[in-house]
């Protein structure tokens, strides 16, 4: 049976690409396409191939009808997209409309949707990272009966052996005599064995793959830190394809700039969690970052690490960091953040989070927040007078940064305003709204000009019950505010 539910599975763990966030597969984002406003859920699969469900609700210009389209991120098969398939409006909500499709291989892929409405048609693209992340078992029923069809099979198929040698010669209306009744009876145990035989190598040589596609699953690239005096030098890689036992480390030119940055660092102290840093290591040579830490309480931190590789892939690298009394330290970068909540076990932060300044940030905390569902948290920083802050600015070309951290560290998002999708594979996605041959200038990262609002929404789904701890980043004057609250998801 074992046997069995592996041959069934094995298509599901195919290859292995990058994979975004610690412990979340879904897509949340925000887009705007033309004069429509979509939030956008994508629920990835699991396995690949897989079914991923999507989710749109437009609050924009009416919209008549959506379509999806699953196409490859880049290279050829980026610019040969399959037939639409029409996404169906809900009949109780009509800005609500859902909808499926297959996503067949590993990779970097993106949803493109189709919007036709009062004002036109449009189109906008959204990347979704696939990779098969566990193998799942066969129902115990299923099992069970398809055990059953191979036995009848087997014992059919030595039934047609033995009836053919015991009665293939004899003419019509003529009954076998005992010795075509026992060569029958010889052929039929020879064929069983034969049958049983195949069934037993068939079965050997199906866990032997099993076992192979087993160690396809995703597995995150490994970090590496290492800390000399207050620097902090940090390598990425993974084993060697060639030389297992080797290990290789990831080049800096293979990965893209995100939000003017080729790594976004956080460091959080575990297991209070009240101690947070958002820091920007950069490259150091051809291989590896380096960044000099600031002034950080000891202990022992988790290290989050976000970088996107040159297809799209975004991947999130994860670590431990001890960091000793009496480092010597560094003044924290302008572009840098650093929080210092209570401690976990001192009980719960409530949706209003006093800042050193004297200024405060305020969640519009909902009343009860549920696992898988999504959600658009809305944070505003207020001034010491209690009022909307006036003095707002862009904090690394957007409006605010969010990070929302499960309080055992299994799970980590990194999202914007926009959504949970990396920027630089969203102008991979959309090429026609973003000059993509200023990829490494990382377009829209001056945004000075614009008004920024002190009140900003983070799309986002917790993808299981539990204890989190948000971080959200928001900038005024040249001070880079970080607001921490406390959720516990149902």
């Amino acid at each position: 049976m074992k046997r069995l539910g592996c041959l069934l599975l094995l298509l599901a763990t195919l290859v292995v690409p990058a994979y975004a966030h610690v412990g979340n597969k879904d897509v949340f984002e925000q887009v705007t396409a033309g004069p429509y406003k979509l939030f956008v859920t994508i629920r990835t699969p699991t396995v690949i191939p897989g079914v991923a469900t999507i989710e749109v609700r437009s609050n924009g210009s009416a919209v008549n009808s959506l379509s999806i389209t699953p196409l490859m991120l880049t290279g050829e098969a980026s610019k040969h997209p399959p037939t639409p398939d029409p996404l169906k409006r809900s009949a109780d909500d009509p800005a609500f409309f859902t909808g499926s499709l297959w996503i067949m291989a590993s990779g970097s892929w993106q949803v493109r949707l189709g919007i036709d409405g009062a004002s036109g048609p449009a189109t906008t693209s959204i990347p979704v990272a696939a990779a098969p992340t566990v193998i799942l078992h066969m129902q115990r029923s299923m099992g069970v009966m398809l055990g059953v069809l191979g036995v009848v099979l087997v014992l059919g198929m030595v039934g047609i052996v033995a009836a053919a040698v015991r009665e293939s010669r004899l003419v019509p209306g003529q009954r076998p005599d005992g010795a075509r009744r026992r060569l029958a009876l010889i052929a039929s145990g020879i064929a069983f064995v034969v049958v049983c035989s195949v069934v037993y190598l068939g079965g050997r040589w199906w866990n032997v793959a099993a076992a192979g596609y087993e160690g396809n699953l995703y597995h995150a690239s490994e970090l590496r830190p290492t800390l000399t005096g207050n620097t902090l030098d940090l390598l990425i890689g993974n084993p060697d394809d060639d030389a297992p036992d080797k290990w290789r480390a990831q080049k800096n030119a293979d990965l893209l700039l995100d939000h003017g940055h080729v790594m976004h660092l956080y460091a959080i102290r575990m297991p209070e969690m009240d101690a947070a840093f958002h820091l920007h290591p950069e490259p150091e040579g051809k291989q590896g970052l380096r960044d000099t830490l600031p002034s950080m309480p000891p202990g022992t931190y988790k290290l989050f690490a976000d970088i996107v590789h040159r297809n799209g892939f975004p991947e999130t690298e994860t670590s431990t960091l001890t960091v000793p009394a009496g480092m010597s330290t560094a003044p924290l970068s302008a572009e840098d953040a650093s929080a210092a909540p209570s401690a976990l076990s001192a009980g719960d932060l409530g949706p209003s989070f006093k800042l050193p300044d004297g200024y405060t940030m305020v969640w519009d905390k909902p009343a009860e927040i549920t696992a898988s569902k999504a959600y658009a948290f809305r944070f505003t920083l207020l001034d010491p007078a209690g009022k909307p802050a006036a003095d707002m600015k862009p904090y690394l070309g957007m409006a605010g940064h969010a990070a929302f951290v499960k309080s055992d560290g299994t799970t980590f998002a990194h999202t914007h305003p926009e959504g949970s999708a990396a920027m630089p594979a969203m102008m991979l996605a959309n090429p026609q709204e973003q000059g993509m041959d200023d990829m490494d200038s990382m377009p829209g990262m001056e945004m000075s000009s614009e008004a920024i609002s002190p009140t900003v929404e983070f799309p986002y789904g917790f993808p299981a019950s539990g204890r989190y701890r948000i971080f959200i980043q928001m900038k005024h004057g040249a001070a880079v505010e970080t607001g921490v609250f406390d959720a516990e998801v149902r």
